[in-house]
């Protein structure tokens, strides 16, 4: 039984339950006769044990079960009844103050889920992002991929390669090996001493004054120079002062680039090395890569304008829940990165305004799908898959695996169905094209 829906404040809600106690007490003796035939008792053969001793071990616990179980039907019974759609979990209390005959009393407060006002799409202004793959990327590409697969020869000894020209100094672009030791106030400090410390010079790895007192010295050179450490430096001991460090050059080596030409090809895994295969698979990657950021950028796009042109309250359940959520991600995080996470205060009231948002583009994207039919349908998630296992080297197995999967299934539909909310609202709305330079969105 429960009496009529009270409500409290915005979304919340209030209604008391009774639940009879001759229900309870006759599941409980129900619960409690079937454990006691595999109940085990010293001086008893399993299943032997008198009832008596059974409800004396276990009878708070299955009551604690049955009302629980009790409450819980009862609860759901009227809110189904009642067409309430419950928001994050019912805080469900005893009521000790109001009595009724052969019957318990309880009090559940609970938040609903809100009516969600779009407004106009047509008055939405939303910026759609575009970019193109010229033969520039490409070439800027294959250069990365030619540094990745550098090695560096000492400077002034022949090879197969040559000896790195006739200036056996460190020069931007070398690998230098030093030697190097720091001093404060003539004192060596914490950190400021290494031996066969190896860098790359003019990669911005060490600080500009310290990089530059390496250039032009060769091997077994030593130098001392004044450096003063920036006001912000990582090292809270050392920043803002002056040390003076001395450095020995111990090595130089040189950096030798593989030409680009069938072997470079053939070692990307282009079959026969063909030099127009190797472009045309960069290309596909490229914009394959492209059409995921631009798709990202402008899907951003869109759920702000939901979020400015829609009109909701936002459930205080569902916002603790994400809250709570989103701090458990950063400490799991920081665990697999070896922090340690008791030192560290992370508290679910830090992601408040990104769950709000988070929780708040949820509902309307809730909404939208609802009243549109923006479901994803089954050609719609194969589809998709099959595009994502294109860049891999064996497509049919990354399908197959996806396909036999149901939590992978799971995330393709949800990607699947924000890709139709886009869509949508893109048809709707008044859309900007705006063309996002190459480097801005790789670096994005």
């Amino acid at each position: 039984m429960a009496t009529a829906v009270e409500t409290l404040e915005k979304l919340e809600r209030r209604i008391t339950l009774t639940v009879p106690l001759a229900e309870v007490n006759e599941e409980v003796e129900k619960r409690l006769k079937v454990r006691a035939r595999s109940a085990k008792f010293p001086g008893f053969r399993p299943g032997k044990a008198p009832l008596k001793m059974v409800a004396a071990q276990f009878g708070a616990m299955v009551e604690s079960e049955v009302l629980n179980d009790k409450v819980g039907r009862a609860f759901g019974t009227v809110t189904a009844e009642n067409n309430l759609r419950v928001a994050g979990f019912p805080r469900i209390e005893p009521k000790a103050d109001e009595q009724v005959d052969g019957a318990l009393v309880f009090q559940a407060t609970f938040e609903v889920y809100p009516e969600v006002k779009l407004g106009d799409l047509s008055g939405v202004e939303v910026e759609k992002s575009v970019a193109l793959v010229t033969d520039a990327e490409i070439d800027k590409t294959i250069d990365i991929l030619r540094r990745q697969r550098v090695h560096y020869h000492t400077k002034g000894e022949a090879g197969e390669h040559g000896d790195g020209g006739p200036d056996a100094s460190a020069q931007n672009g070398d690998r230098v090996t030093i030697d190097f030791v720091g001093k404060i106030d003539g004192v060596e400090f914490s950190g400021g001493k290494g031996e066969n410390f190896p860098f790359l010079l003019g990669e911005g790895q060490m600080l500009k004054e310290f990089e530059e007192a390496v250039v032009g010295l060769k091997q077994g050179e030593s130098k001392t120079f004044p450096l003063t450490f920036p006001e912000d430096y990582h090292g809270k001991e050392v920043a803002g002062k002056k040390a003076e460090f001395t450095i020995t050059l111990k090595k130089v080596e040189w950096a030798h680039m593989p030409d680009i030409d069938s072997h470079f090809a053939e070692t990307l895994g282009v079959p026969g090395g063909d030099m127009q295969k190797m472009r045309d698979d960069i290309r596909a990657n490229l914009e394959r890569e492209v059409g995921s950021r631009v798709k990202a950028k402008t899907k951003t796009s869109v759920l702000d304008a939901l979020a400015k042109v829609a009109e909701l309250e936002v459930p205080k359940a569902l916002l603790e829940q994400d809250s709570e959520r989103l701090a458990e991600f950063m400490r799991q995080d920081m665990r697999q990165r070896g922090m340690q996470v008791a030192d560290l205060p992370i508290t679910p009231d830090m992601f408040a305004e990104q769950a709000d948002r988070r929780v708040r583009i949820g509902l309307i994207m809730s909404e939208l799908v609802k009243a549109n039919t923006l479901q994803a349908t089954g050609e719609q998630v194969r589809a998709w898959i099959e595009d994502f296992a294109k860049a891999y080297e064996n497509p049919d197995q990354v399908v197959k695996h996806y396909l036999s999967d149901r939590n992978r299934l799971a995330d393709v539909e949800a990607m699947v169905v924000e890709e139709n909310v886009v869509n949508y609202v893109l048809s709707k709305a008044k859309v900007a094209e705006k063309q996002v330079p190459f480097d801005e969105l790789m670096n994005g």
